[in-house]
């Protein structure tokens, strides 16, 4: 049952004039105040003996204004990146915006170098892992909305020990404000949606919610009260009773709304934030995206990835052909599955090559999120991405472990110190051709080379302190006879060189940075 009541009056539930300005609360809640020790606030008292010209300096009480964080709308265009980096440092706290590039939908935002994101898109992700953090902004559209803190604030607030969420949310100006909830119903017999759907007096398109007790809306996350803004994707604010009852009939079994309570509907109308589902929070969406862990095998993943064209006319990238008993049957991977991220990166509007080399230069593993046909059709219906509200946590790859290594330590690379002689260094360098990287070719019996340690098939990894494992021949073998002697070379035997590279990305980096 949705029951729908075109003429049931209903006591008014104005939102208010709309402010497009920010409101901030000043009702005592938690924050952090600056201090400083040389900073003298004056203030003017008329002073009836000296006259009004020449008014007394006192010492006033006032301190510094609060902690507060910014609010920052980025909107970018169709296939450009937001234009800045998130970095998340190894031992330190926060998700740290780099690199806002001059002229970006970041800089007109007014973001900042060094700012800490405290919200994606009024969700609290301070605690969240970078990767998850990262999949958000990306797969929030074209336009993001960031509440962050200076690097400054951020450092004094986190030495205080301030409740970042507390203060986040102190940022609202109506304390108890709620988040959009985003809920998907479904039909049950006899009773159908359980909902009844009323219209508010004086006030075309908004309507408030009234669901049975303990029917299908209730139980997907539907309160009494509630404003509906949204259906399967669609805004109800310019409709009248007779288009929203013909598009609520035209639901078969299910049906998916954005609702909040009309209190939180007044604080984002203060606010001049509008609602939409990537704020939400969500209940009982009928898919889910997954990932899958793949340590390579012998006979690698296992599995093909091919372009195809969907039914709805969208080019996906299609997971087939999945070899029984491999590393991608074992994962869980299902033919027919499209991928949406590689390694955390969204990969959604990739070029198919782009997204093959990804996973071919991940190595011994890969990490796929993916999601159904349906499941695609589903997100796509509500004009949102799959992984808007994904949060599984995706492992670094030093978890992987590699079936082919065992409990092999990996080499040690060996720094040869080589000093010239009469007849050089005693060794000659070679190549693959048209590649990056060089080797230790052959070394002269006797040689300054040989007594230094160097051995045929070494892999040359730095010259006197420089990496060149990318440098091609021709300079390396600059850069060897510009260096004069004595010679530095880093090296590691051939055959355990892939080994050693492989482990060497399961180290963490100092830092994640993510272009967004």
């Amino acid at each position: 049952m949705c029951t729908l009541h075109p003429h049931k009056a209903q006591g008014s539930a104005s939102s208010g004039k709309q402010d497009h300005e920010i409101h901030h609360r000043t009702d005592g809640s938690p924050r952090v105040t600056k201090q400083s020790a040389n900073v003298v606030h004056r203030k003017f008292t008329f002073n009836p003996k000296e006259g009004i010209d020449n008014p007394a300096l006192v010492i006033s009480d006032d301190t510094e204004p609060d902690v507060r964080p910014r609010l920052c709308v980025l909107k970018r265009e169709q296939g450009q990146g937001f234009g800045f980096y998130l970095s998340k440092d190894a031992g330190c706290r926060g998700h740290v915006v780099r690199q806002v590039e001059p002229w970006s939908s970041a800089e007109r935002g007014g973001l900042k170098n060094g700012d800490r994101v405290l919200e994606v898109n009024e969700d609290f992700v301070d605690d969240k892992e970078h990767s998850t953090v990262v999949l958000k902004v990306q797969a929030s559209g074209l336009k993001l909305y960031l509440l962050v803190l200076s690097a400054e604030d951020y450092e004094l607030a986190v030495s205080e020990g301030t409740d970042l969420k507390s203060l986040a949310s102190s940022y609202r100006p109506i304390e108890g404000c709620s988040r959009p909830r985003l809920c998907y119903i479904t039909k049950e017999p006899g009773s159908g949606l359980g909902l009844s759907i009323i219209p508010i007096e004086g006030e075309r398109g908004r309507y408030r919610l009234n669901p049975v007790t303990d029917g299908p809306a209730e139980r997907a996350g539907v309160q009494n009260g509630d404003r509906l803004i949204w259906i399967n994707g669609a805004r109800i604010a310019a409709l009248g009773y007779a288009a929203l009852s013909k598009m609520v009939k035209k639901c078969e079994d299910h049906m998916t709304v954005l609702v909040i309570d009309s209190r939180s509907e007044d604080c984002y109308n203060r606010m001049g934030l509008p609602i939409i589902p990537a704020f939400a929070k969500t209940h009982n969406l009928p898919y889910t995206p997954k990932t899958l862990h793949l340590a390579q095998g012998p006979q690698g993943y296992g599995f093909l990835l091919r372009q195809e064209k969907l039914r709805s006319g969208r080019i996906a990238h299609v997971l087939r052909e999945i070899d029984p008993c491999s590393p991608a049957e074992t994962a869980g991977m299902e033919d027919g599955e499209l991928v949406l991220a590689v390694n955390g990166e969204q990969v959604e509007d990739a070029e198919h090559e782009d997204i093959v080399s990804k996973i071919r230069q991940s190595g011994q593993q890969v990490t796929l999120t993916t999601i159904s046909i349906p499941g695609r059709d589903y997100y796509a219906q509500l004009g949102i991405s799959p992984l808007l509200f994904y949060e599984d946590h995706i492992p670094k790859r030093e978890q992987f472990p590699n079936p082919q290594e065992g409990h092999q330590n990996p080499p040690h690379p060996r720094l040869c110190v080589l000093h010239k002689e009469g007849a050089g260094f005693g060794f000659n360098l070679g190549c693959i051709q048209n590649k990056p990287g060089t080797y230790i070719g052959q070394v002269m019996a006797g040689s300054a080379g040989e007594r230094a340690g160097l051995c045929e098939g070494d892999v040359v990894i730095e010259v006197n302190g420089q990496n060149v494992e990318k440098e091609y021949f021709d300079e390396v073998v600059r850069l060897i006879k510009e260096g004069g002697t004595p010679l530095s070379l880093l090296v590691v035997e051939g055959l355990g060189y892939e080994r050693l590279r492989n482990a060497r990305q399961t180290v963490p980096d100092a830092s994640q940075d993510d272009f967004v």
